[in-house]
């Protein structure tokens, strides 16, 4: 494999809009991210703490002189992890929801475009003949007029 071929195929990879797609979605995610953990962090701890009646990143234990064990501040991760999980889900389920609406009333109107008469029944012969004939192509009959759906 040359190095030519290998920036090529590089190039290829690159402008894939697959890639491009995923480096917006990575991102939205960060700014995303920053946003849930504010909203952890500033709002919902705080408030779990007065319900709990303590603030979870000021719990720890010492060990052996120097060595602190800050284990609240693992609880207030564990927290955000759950608190953005859960976002993310009913934000998913959201999404999903309006999808399976919007897939719903797609196949609707491909239902109702599919009920639409294109043809029809010669009255004299009874032979199938386009729905805007005006004359039968089987037996000649002069038909009457028919208003166009």
């Amino acid at each position: 494999m040359s190095v030519k071929s290998f920036f090529q195929e590089f190039k290829e990879f690159i402008s894939r809009g697959n890639v491009m797609d995923m480096a917006v979605g990575v991102i939205i995610g960060g700014a995303f991210s920053s946003i849930v953990t504010s909203l952890t962090t500033d709002i919902i701890s705080p408030i779990l703490g007065i319900f709990g009646g303590t603030n979870f990143d000021n719990l720890s234990v010492n060990i052996l002189g120097d060595v602190t064990l800050y284990y609240g501040k693992f609880i207030t991760a564990v927290i955000n992890f759950l608190i953005i999980a859960l976002i993310i889900f009913l934000m998913i389920k959201v999404m999903h929801s309006i999808q399976e609406k919007t897939e719903k009333l797609l196949q609707k109107e491909k239902e109702e475009e599919a009920v639409i008469p294109t043809t029809k029944n010669c009255p004299y012969c009874q032979m199938e003949i386009p729905i805007a004939a005006t004359r039968c192509g089987h037996c000649t009959s002069l038909l009457e007029e028919t208003p166009q759906p």
